[in-house]
């Protein structure tokens, strides 16, 4: 078992028992659509897997982490504490991208990374970009507000600083381990219905896309300036059903208002309870509703367990 490099929202360490009572007995490849911060996988360590994200910066992360770990080592060990002052020999040491006065290491940071987003320029455009702009996201999640992802409309990174008395950011053993679980692993960057064309039958495709919110004030903010609403919801729901139909084997999660729509397409669906600690709202952490919606049967599924619940 191989703890996650990345905080994420939306992590199943929580739900990972719930999750591997659906999977079946038997299956060949393993496919993660929506792979975020990859408990279900990097837990799993699949020998032959296809991992994907929308996010390009996450999906560089993986590739860096599979491909160059020892790299993205060195540099993380280059970093300062983000309360430290600005890198004067690096860019954004006085303003940042909006002509605001940065004060400190964390905030110069930020605005490096958010070169993608705002630059004229393409980036990152070279090995070395690459492993700098995953170094980057690891460095800033674990040294922002509460471990929060979340991208503005112009898909600009915009959580601040968090409250840390010694952040932990080179975390060597969980790269150099996470790097072995990726290594004959396929990581994407691409729409979630990629997995239509992976996936053949007797194949496992477990799917843990953005929630559906619970309320109408429950989408805090999007992960992600593409964001996954309605519509995104319902071509999932199609995408289900066609793997369905090809014999392929998924294991859904979601928040507990998806549970009718996947119950009425005839799919076996239970509701489970999840703790959330990384969300914006300190109020808005704690148990909530979510289904674990799948077409395996009881027949077919695994007798064991594999869950473990080691924290970060």
């Amino acid at each position: 078992m191989v703890k996650p490099v990345l905080k994420w929202a939306g992590g199943k360490r929580q739900l990972l028992e719930e999750i591997y009572g659906r999977f079946p007995a038997d299956f060949d490849r393993y496919h993660e659509p929506f792979l975020g911060g990859g408990a279900v996988f990097f837990d799993l360590e699949p020998d032959d897997a296809t991992v994907n994200d929308t996010n390009p910066r996450l999906a560089n992360f993986y590739r860096v982490v599979r491909d160059r770990p020892d790299e993205l080592i060195a540099r993380l060990r280059e970093f300062d504490d983000p309360e430290a002052d600005p890198d004067p020999d690096r860019a954004f040491a006085e303003e940042n991208w909006k002509g605001n006065a940065v004060e400190q290491y964390f905030y110069q940071q930020r605005a490096r990374f958010n070169r993608r987003a705002y630059a004229d320029e393409e980036w990152p455009a070279t090995g070395a970009d690459r492993v700098e702009e995953a170094a980057l996201l690891l460095y800033l999640n674990r040294t922002c507000y509460n471990g929060l992802y979340r991208e503005n409309s112009g898909g600009g990174f915009n959580v601040p600083i968090g409250r840390y008395a010694d952040p932990e950011w080179v975390m060597a053993d969980r790269v150099r381990a996470a790097s072995r679980a990726l290594a004959d692993t396929d990581v994407r960057n691409a729409d979630f219905a990629y997995v239509l064309d992976a996936a053949d039958e007797g194949d496992l495709v477990y799917l843990d896309p953005p929630y559906e919110p619970m309320s109408a004030t429950a989408n805090f903010a999007e992960y992600s300036a593409e964001g996954f609403g309605r519509e995104d919801q319902e071509r999932l729901l199609e995408t289900v059903e066609e793997l369905d139909e090809k014999g392929v084997y998924f294991v859904l999660s979601n928040s507990g208002v998806m549970y009718e729509p996947y119950d009425d397409a005839g799919f076996r669906v239970e509701k489970e309870g999840a703790t959330r600690s990384i969300n914006s709202d300190e109020t808005a952490r704690g148990e909530v509703d979510e289904i674990v919606a799948t077409n395996v049967s009881e027949a077919d599924r695994a007798e064991r367990g594999q869950a473990s619940f080691a924290d970060f």
